[in-house]
């Protein structure tokens, strides 16, 4: 059936379609106003290695060159950063920071979804995402806070000396949240596109059965009586 056949059922069968398409607007309004909107906000982490390098001079008294770590990142960089990544996105980690339930929830990754490229730089991505704005920067602030307790945890499990360790500090600090709309959007449309398709289903079921009171009518109704006048005329007609 083309595009006017569908107009032509829907606008003869308006009293099918119309309160369905009804309840469908009511049903996206009533997901978009009970999914709560929520806000994020992210931050930047970046890690450095000390100006002396990452090793200790034989010779503690010589002078040691002094380089600046922006411009000194190498591939262990990266590594420690995607121990980090993968540490602060465990399960159990997750449950450690008490974001296992509830509204809120943070993500470290390395700036892209990829999972299987942890590896791309010396940069871990932080976003917080809870019901309010102070929620939102506050687990933010707490896995920054515990990021940073796990690499130097980590360093000391090790044993590197103090004088190496990577250090870490914040290139982009928490940003001020923002309030993220497309999941309610989302849910509204996805409500409001079955309430369609179930509006035209009932039209052309409605269309494709017969009126159940004209049938009703049809099957019970007598056969119509020959009116007074015809019986007179036949009867004079036999006599």
């Amino acid at each position: 059936m083309d595009f006017w056949g569908t107009i032509l059922v829907l606008v003869r069968r308006w009293y099918v379609a119309l309160p369905a398409f009804v309840l469908a607007v009511g049903g996206a309004y009533l997901a978009y106003s009970t999914i709560p909107t929520t806000y994020t906000t992210t931050a930047v982490l970046l890690l450095t290695a000390p100006t002396s390098g990452g090793v200790v001079p034989a010779q503690p008294d010589q002078p040691v060159a002094r380089v600046n770590p922006l411009l000194n990142f190498d591939h262990g960089l990266d590594v420690a950063a995607s121990m980090l990544i993968s540490a602060m996105s465990t399960p159990d980690m997750v449950a450690a920071m008490g974001t296992a339930e509830g509204d809120t929830k943070y993500a470290v990754t390395n700036g892209t979804n990829n999972l299987e490229s942890l590896a791309t730089g010396p940069l871990v991505f932080v976003e917080g995402e809870s019901r309010t704005p102070e929620a939102a920067t506050a687990i933010t602030l707490k896995v920054i806070e515990r990021v940073e307790r796990e690499l130097d945890l980590r360093q000391r499990q090790v044993q590197a000396p103090r004088e190496t360790y990577i250090t870490m500090s914040a290139a982009v600090p928490p940003t001020t949240p923002v309030a993220q709309q497309g999941r309610k959007l989302r849910s509204a449309a996805a409500a409001l596109g079955l309430g369609v398709i179930a509006a035209l289903c009932a039209s052309f079921a409605a269309e494709s059965l017969p009126h159940p009171v004209r049938a009703r009518l049809t099957r019970r109704r007598p056969p119509p009586e020959p009116e007074a006048k015809e019986l007179v005329a036949a009867e004079k007609a036999e006599a």
